[in-house]
């Protein structure tokens, strides 16, 4: 019997990539697989989108590309934060770097000089999102940095991220795509033809079509989520979630009327009734926030997490169904059985299913389906 274990279905993920690809066009596909794969396994989930025909690969720090590289992977792949550690390992492992400032650029630069070696750098705009790139109205003065470090530095791309997508009708994306282009002519001006330009994540792909440039980076769809409500699900967007969260019960036992259950009582018994305990907690990723609201699936029905989720536990009231030690608690999953998806637990969290597949922790070991 095992404890808990998440399962992910690398041919969900291979499908995903295929149905990217399809609403993608022209584009080039950069599967995002920074943050473990968003929890799902970093090396795993870039072999599957990869197969897939993913062309490019995306991380946010120079060690999770490493990571890929010392894993053989070998296709482009591009660290997208202010590379700060590790540049010149990042250089000789041949892995682009984002420059967002002329500091970026000095220490790529630096590096460059230090290997021998010419950097294959990117450029990122901030097109209007307020947090990494240079701001449009000191681009040239990041342009005329980039032409002096010639002999250092290959301009690969330009790229910048949307801050709305989620809402493809929002104002800001007109916006941004304006601030974008006219980034993109005044680099083209400067003498750039870069390799690749893109602005496009998850929501960007899926519901921006004038925002796909030549290369989109999916990042949560890659996974089989929706990167929003506006979007529609998974399911009607032709994706299927790759990861399965489930639990063996560890105790079943029971109470009587007007028994707290968890730390500060926060839900009581209205009756005598039977309990479950989840051996899953905040330790393994579940958030603390899923308290009294939080589905899963057990018995045959949807349940509700009853009182504060622990370190190590979640308890579950089960009234008079039949449960017993071993049963399988499913927290989330594709939804195939009436399980809760990852979404199902961001809306009811007030939050996002990336959020909730992303810190399911290592505490939880990965089993991994169609590997090849």
């Amino acid at each position: 019997m095992r404890r808990a274990e998440a399962t992910v279905d690398l041919d969900a993920v291979r499908a995903n990539i295929t149905e990217l690809r399809r609403r993608a066009g022209s584009a080039q596909v950069m599967a995002i697989v920074k943050a473990d794969g968003y929890g799902h396994g970093a090396v795993q989930s870039a072999l599957a989108a990869l197969s897939a025909g993913a062309s490019w690969l995306g991380v946010a720090l120079v060690e999770e590309a490493l990571a890929l590289r010392a894993a053989g992977i070998s296709e482009p792949l591009l660290v997208l934060l202010p590379p700060m550690e590790q540049v010149a390992a990042a250089l000789t492992a041949g892995v682009d770097l984002t420059v967002h400032s002329v500091g970026d650029l000095q220490r790529v630069a630096a590096a460059a000089a230090e290997t021998g070696l010419r950097a294959r750098i990117q450029l990122k705009v901030d097109s209007g999102l307020g947090r990494g790139g240079q701001p449009a109205r000191e681009w040239s003065s990041l342009l005329d940095a980039t032409a002096a470090a010639a002999d250092q530095v290959q301009v690969v791309g330009v790229w910048s991220h949307l801050a709305c997508s989620d809402r493809p009708a929002h104002p800001s994306i007109a916006s941004q795509l304006t601030t974008f282009r006219d980034a993109l002519d005044v680099a083209k001006a400067a003498g750039l033809s870069p390799e690749v330009v893109h602005l496009s994540n998850s929501g960007g792909l899926l519901g921006v079509p004038d925002a796909r440039f030549d290369l989109v980076r999916p990042g949560i769809a890659t996974y089989g989520l929706s990167p929003g409500p506006e979007h529609g699900t998974a399911r009607e967007l032709g994706l299927r979630p790759a990861m399965t969260l489930r639990a063996a019960v560890a105790l079943v036992k029971r109470l009587p009327a007007g028994h707290g259950i968890g730390y500060g009582h926060r839900y009581t018994t209205t009756t005598e009734t039977s309990t479950a305990v989840i051996p899953l907690g905040y330790a393994d990723g579940i958030p603390r926030a899923a308290t009294g609201v939080a589905p899963l699936w057990l018995a045959g029905r949807r349940r509700t997490i009853a009182g504060t989720v622990s370190m190590d536990q979640v308890v579950v009231d089960i009234g008079e169904d039949d449960v017993s030690v071993g049963d399988e608690a499913l927290l989330f999953g594709p939804g195939d059985q009436g399980e809760p998806t990852a979404d199902d637990w961001g809306s009811a969290l007030g939050t996002i299913g990336y959020e909730i597949v992303t810190r399911i922790g290592p505490r939880v070991p990965r089993r991994y389906l169609g590997e090849s």
